[in-house]
Order: structure tokens, then C-alpha cells, then sequence
């Protein structure tokens, strides 16, 4: 295996009864039963589950990182729709700043549609939402580099604009998704971070191939770009605990089941994993029989 392997969790937007009023607290105590091992917080962008409370990412994350500085504080991921991307940088330069450099921007297209129509934003196609992703990578990387930046994209431009202070040190850029043809050569082109989801680790593996094919056909060092997996994660000794789902793949079984996989997606090269845990006790049990083993 190459580097060390440590975890991320990934909180509960909208959790499964916890009533709207109770869901930052709720989250909160998960990160208090955080134990060795963990080293970032996450949390997704989106902006409603029909009725049910939801938290919005920036904010809820800006006031985890100041109540844990111990953790970096992630998003997994931002849509790239939702926000100006040179009002986005200058947000993620300033996060920076205040968390004295521990903020992970990801990026993502958007993908659900409800909300979009929801709020009022236009719901593009697939190829337009890349677009705009790749714009937003590129204004936000000058952003933080060049003192004014400008850019003029098919979609978005700046023009002598200033993001002062610049990031220091560097906002690390992830982008999130599994499209092979598009998506990851976004990522080879743009991305310090790459996330893909919910899939076994053969599936994960075949991303990462492509990924460089990607990277050499640009003469990128695809060892430049860190690998990372999101999962939810149920372990249990008990197999009438464990929980999993006919529609994604879950990271479940005994202690010594999640370990043999996560210990095979670092071998696919895999160096941080983000779990959410669907309760306090599945995160627990986590925390006393899985991450120890690699610390």
C-alpha cells in the first residue's frame, strides 16, 4: 500500500427522524464520538429533501470548524449552480483564512433537479452543468493565483477581479463524480482531490484507470491528485444489525468485513474514506472496532 489511510465523516444533511429543529445538534454529537483516525468533516450541498429539515453546507460547516479545530471541514460536494464561482472563490479563500487552512472546496455539476426547480435555478443539461463545472475550477484556481484574474468562459467571466487575501496555503480543489468521457477529465485537468461514491471496489478501480489514461494524455502525474471514497458505513458483529441498501453499495458487514474492504480500496489507492453512519451507535461500533486498525 502506498501512504497511510484515515476517514472523514460525512454528516447528516437530513436525518432520518430527527426533527428539523434538532438536526445541527444532532450532528454535532457526532462529531463529539469522533475518535483516532478521523481527521476531516463533510457535508453535501443540497438545499431541500421534500419536507424533512436540512442543513445548508457552508454555514453549518464554517460554525463546525470553529467549534472543532482538531478536523478539516469539507464539502462533498458544492454545486457548482447554486453560487456565483468568483463569489464562491473569494467564500473558500476566506474559509481558509478563518480556519488557518483547513478547507477542502469540492466541486460537483448538480445533479438534482427538484431543488433546482425548487429555488428558482435553471436546471441545465448534463454537458452545459460540466461546462460551467470546468468554468468554475478554472475561475476559482485564478482566483486564489493571480492578482487581478480575469476569464472568459462560454458560460461565466471575470475581469480584474481580486480575491484578497489569497488562500495561504492553497484551497486543495476536489471534484466529485464518475463520468468517464467528461467528468474525469475534468478532474485530470483541475482537481488536487478526487471523490467518487457508493460503488464496490472494482467499480472504483476502473474510475481510477481511467482517470489516468486521462492524465496522460495531458502529461499530468495522476499521483498529484488524491484519491478518495464516500460510502455509508454499517458494522455490526451482529448480522441482523447491519444495514444495507438494494440501491448503493454500502461499506457493512462485521469489523473484520469493513476492514478487509476499505483495506482493499487503499490498495486501489485510496487514501482518505468519508463515511456516513445512518446513527450514533453504527458510528460508534466504527470507532471501536474499525478504526484503530489503521491508526
Amino acid at each position: 500500500m502506498s501512504s497511510a489511510l484515515d476517514f472523514g465523516l460525512m454528516l447528516q444533511p437530513a436525518a432520518r427522524n430527527i426533527p428539523a429543529a434538532e438536526l445541527f445538534e444532532y450532528n454535532r454529537g457526532l462529531v463529539e464520538r469522533l475518535g483516532p483516525g478521523f481527521s476531516t468533516i463533510w457535508l453535501e450541498d443540497h438545499l431541500q429533501w421534500g419536507e424533512q429539515g436540512s442543513l445548508e453546507c457552508l454555514t453549518t460547516l464554517s460554525y463546525l470548524a470553529g467549534i472543532f479545530p482538531q478536523y478539516r471541514i469539507g464539502t462533498l460536494v458544492l454545486s457548482q449552480s447554486y453560487r456565483n464561482p468568483a463569489l464562491l472563490a473569494k467564500m473558500a479563500s476566506n474559509l481558509q483564512l478563518l480556519t488557518r487552512g483547513r478547507f477542502i472546496l469540492g466541486l460537483g455539476a448538480g445533479w438534482k433537479e427538484d431543488e433546482y426547480r425548487a429555488y428558482g435555478y435553471p436546471f441545465s443539461g448534463n454537458k452545459t452543468r460540466l461546462e460551467e463545472l470546468e468554468e468554475t475550477a478554472i475561475i476559482a484556481k485564478k482566483m486564489w493565483s493571480s492578482r487581478p484574474a480575469s476569464f472568459e468562459g462560454k458560460h461565466y467571466q471575470i475581469r480584474e477581479a481580486y480575491c484578497e487575501p489569497r488562500p495561504d496555503p492553497p484551497v486543495p480543489l476536489l471534484i466529485g463524480g464518475g463520468g468517464e468521457t467528461r467528468t474525469l477529465a475534468i478532474v485530470a485537468r483541475h482537481a488536487d482531490w478526487y471523490n467518487f461514491n457508493s460503488c464496490p471496489v472494482e467499480v472504483y478501480a476502473r474510475k481510477v484507470a481511467i482517470l489516468k489514461e486521462h492524465c496522460a494524455r495531458i502529461g499530468r502525474n495522476p499521483a498529484e491528485i488524491k484519491l478518495t471514497y464516500l460510502s455509508t458505513a454499517s458494522v455490526s458483529e451482529n448480522p441482523a444489525e447491519v444495514e444495507r441498501s438494494p440501491e448503493k453499495h454500502f461499506i457493512a458487514g462485521s469489523s473484520a468485513e469493513v476492514i478487509q474492504e476499505i483495506e482493499q480500496l487503499h490498495k486501489a489507492g485510496v487514501t482518505h474514506c468519508m463515511f456516513r453512519f445512518l446513527d450514533p451507535t453504527s458510528l460508534e461500533r466504527f470507532v471501536q472496532t474499525v478504526s484503530p486498525h489503521f491508526a
